[in-house]
């Protein structure tokens, strides 16, 4: 007892003896030393600076500027410049399709997404010697293209791989103007597309009022330019009615050239359908985009038409489109017609 007493003892270096401590200890709300703030180097927890208040609670206020990971940087202090925060990390935008494009996207993937053939078969293509790209002949499989910029051919056949671009096929009805609006309020073009087909769709050449049949319409300016330019003699396919009967000399006249106001004009091929007592149904083939140059045509040589339908422009043709709709042209029909004007 005597060593204890000696140990609690103030003259001996000792802390004085205040018995039992058990409760006193530091964070358990006690009235301990460091909740006295007697501690030394602790702050008194109930002492602020004249003028200045506590936070109070609901203020919204934060008592600490950084606790990350857990760290205690202390009190703010009014006067301490405010503390930067850290540069944010840089964000990876997710890329582009025009961004990967330029990375490269392997050929067959791209044949395949473009409706060539399944990918197995078009790397059968590849290794065959079938594919050219930009005019080469490619043969490896690992070879990487931009499909908004390069240009593929299969067998000589023209791949389409720009999703932007468009071609669709018109199967134009009697009255209807071939403009894509009518300042006079008549039936044009566009009142036959459906809602969301591009805004910048234009017409290739053109068919007069009466005139029924195929008219092509795109956005490749290019396509439509060669279409419609005389030195890429695309042919186009008419099917004429004529009040009959005709006699068996009117083709071979046609073939060989009838005079107009702008020079002569012929015909490539004729061929009768039908023919009637009333009326006769003559197909004809002729390059030329000239104006109304069939009717004239059939005018010089005194059979005036009744009634003319354009069944077809170079390989697109009508077939069983009935009359009055549009259809978008399948990846074959788009090759082939980029084909017949050196695309």
């Amino acid at each position: 007892m005597a060593q204890a007493g000696r140990q609690g003892s103030p003259r001996n270096g000792g802390t004085p003896n205040r018995g039992n401590n058990s409760n006193n200890s530091y964070g358990s709300g006690g009235r301990g030393g460091a909740a006295r703030g007697g501690a030394k180097g602790a702050p008194k927890a109930s002492q602020h600076k004249r003028g200045e208040r506590p936070f109070a609670k609901g203020s919204g206020a934060a008592p600490f500027a950084n606790e990350r990971f857990g760290r205690n940087l202390g009190p703010v202090r009014k006067d301490a410049a405010p503390r930067k925060s850290p540069a944010p990390l840089p964000k990876h935008e997710p890329r582009t399709r025009a961004e990967m494009a330029e990375e490269g996207i392997r050929l067959q993937k791209v044949m395949a997404n473009a409706g060539v053939a399944s990918r197995r078969v078009c790397e059968e293509f590849i290794a065959e010697g079938r594919v050219e790209v930009n005019g080469e002949v490619v043969t490896e499989l690992g070879t990487r293209v931009n499909p908004e910029t390069d240009v593929i051919h299969v067998d000589g056949v023209r791949v389409q791989t720009n999703e932007h671009l468009v071609y669709m096929a018109f199967n134009k009805p009697r009255g209807v103007v071939s403009t894509m609006d009518d300042p006079e309020g008549r039936p044009c073009v566009s009142d036959y597309l459906r809602p969301g087909t591009p805004e910048r769709l234009f017409h290739v050449g053109r068919l007069d009022t009466n005139t029924e049949g195929l008219l092509l319409l795109t956005n490749d300016g290019e396509l439509a330019n060669r279409l419609t330019h005389p030195s890429y003699e695309i042919p186009k396919t008419y099917v004429v009615q004529v009040r009959g009967p005709m006699p068996q000399g009117i083709g071979a006249q046609l073939r060989h050239g009838v005079e107009l106001e702008d020079g002569i004009a012929r015909v490539d091929s004729f061929r009768l359908v039908d023919s009637t007592p009333g009326f006769v149904l003559v197909e004809v083939v002729l390059h030329s985009g000239k104006n109304r140059i069939v009717r004239r045509m059939f005018d010089a040589v005194g059979f005036p038409v009744q009634r003319l339908v354009r069944a077809k422009i170079g390989p697109i043709g009508l077939g069983d489109q009935k009359q009055g709709t549009v259809r978008r042209l399948g990846k074959q029909e788009i090759g082939h017609l980029m084909a017949a004007v050196g695309l």
